[in-house]
This record gives structure tokens, C-alpha cells and sequence, in this order.
């Protein structure tokens, strides 16, 4: 079967909270990544007013690290946890939200992953969630997919070893020009799903949506990228 899964930075839905619905009405994902979800005051209702809104509904529990797996109708969630890696003195405390989702048969074990600005938490951080979603993968028989903000490009240390484990979906089936940040003036591609190279990468790239909106609805653009999974 086909499934949707996409990476998103809300940005906290500081900016045009009715653009980033209507862009995320756009993906059409089966399960969509998140990071820099609401995660103060009132965070719990914010989230789960903005799925509402999209059609979708919140998956994992908690709020560290702001990361979150949201999920469509279609799916089914089979497991949920949030997960908190390792702290680095003077650093923000970053997290993992991992989802097993079933599908026709199918199961992913999707993760949402932000990473930080700094060079070797990055690195460990990567692999750190690279090792806890297959860990949740293989305890229940799913294919392995990791999207997030990765706050680096494809050349350097944290983006190649995610690349070396997993499939970098965009540059497999690109669709687009990939570039995610800044939002109203991409330049760079700093955020990416990637799927265990079971999982056929259909097409991966941005969403069909007025620039506008793009612009307006947060400072990333999305991701999306089309799996084939099973028979």
C-alpha cells in the first residue's frame, strides 16, 4: 500500500495559525512528524485543536522536545511513547516521539526528531533515535521512518549518518527542489524524512499549496514523502 508521512515544523504556531492549517489540510498525510509543537501554556488543547482542524488526531504523549506524531484516519496506532535523549550540559533537553502505525496491513514505526544547533549533540542525537525506533520497529514487526527537523544539510556528519542507516526519501525520488528553510526564501534543505530501504520512496518533496500560505504559516516548509510499504 501507498502512505503519506511527512515532517513539519510548526514553529511553535506563532505565525499564521489558519495558513498552517490550510497547508497542512494540503499534504494529505497519513502521519505527519512534527516539531516545535505547542508545548506551555495550554499545550495539550492546542494540539489537539489544531489536528482537529486538519482531520488528523495526536498519537504520542508528552511534550519534550516538542516532537510529536500526529495521524489520519487510514491508520490505525498500534504503540506510542516520547522519549527523552541524552542531555548536554547548557543545551536544550531534546526528545523523541515514536508511533507504530498499521495501514492494510502495513506498519510503520514512525519517529519525530528535531535536532539541535550544536554539532555533537546533533550526531548523537541522531543516532540515539535512529536506535530507538528500530528498537520499536522490530519489536513490532514494522518498517523503520524517521522525519524531522535535522538542522543541517545532506553534506554534513548527523544528515550522512541518517542517509547511512536509512534512505534519504527526497534525494531517492526528488519531487520539487527540496529546499525547506527559510520558509519565504528557501535556501537550504534542512529537514527530511528518511525510511528504512524496505519501503519503495514513491516521491519526496514539498506541498502543493499557495506560496502564501507557505510563507505565512510557519518559518519551514514541509516535507512529504510517498512510501509504497508491504505487497
Amino acid at each position: 500500500m501507498t502512505i503519506r508521512v511527512a515532517a513539519y515544523n510548526l514553529h511553535g504556531l506563532r505565525d499564521d495559525v489558519s495558513a498552517l492549517t490550510r497547508v497542512i489540510t494540503a499534504m494529505r498525510a497519513d502521519v505527519l512528524c512534527v516539531q516545535e509543537a505547542p508545548r506551555f501554556v495550554r499545550w495539550r488543547a492546542r494540539r489537539r485543536a489544531l489536528a482537529a482542524a486538519v482531520g488528523l488526531r495526536p498519537a504520542t504523549p508528552g511534550r519534550l522536545g516538542g516532537v510529536a506524531v500526529l495521524t489520519g484516519p487510514r491508520v490505525s496506532v498500534l504503540h506510542a511513547e516520547s522519549r527523552a535523549l541524552r542531555a548536554f550540559f547548557g543545551l536544550e533537553r531534546r526528545g523523541l516521539a515514536i508511533a507504530v502505525v498499521e495501514a492494510e496491513g502495513a506498519r510503520l514505526a514512525v519517529g519525530s526528531l528535531h535536532l539541535d544547533l550544536n554539532d555533537p549533540a546533533r550526531v548523537h542525537h541522531a543516532a540515539e533515535a535512529v536506535a530507538l525506533v528500530e528498537r520499536a520497529a522490530t519489536r513490532l514487526d514494522a518498517t523503520m521512518v524517521l522525519g524531522g527537523d535535522i538542522n543541517e544539510q545532506d553534506h554534513q556528519p548527523a544528515w550522512r549518518y541518517l542517509a547511512g542507516r536509512l534512505a534519504d526519501c527526497y534525494a531517492v525520488a526528488p519531487k520539487g527542489d527540496g529546499l525547506t528553510f527559510p520558509a519565504r526564501a528557501p535556501s537550504v534543505r534542512i529537514d527530511g524524512v528518511f525510511a528504512a530501504r524496505d519501503a519503495r520512496v514513491v516521491s519526496c518533496g514539498g506541498v502543493d499549496a499557495p506560496m502564501a500560505d507557505l510563507g505565512a504559516a510557519s518559518d519551514h516548509l514541509p516535507v512529504i514523502a510517498e512510501l509504497r510499504v508491504g505487497l
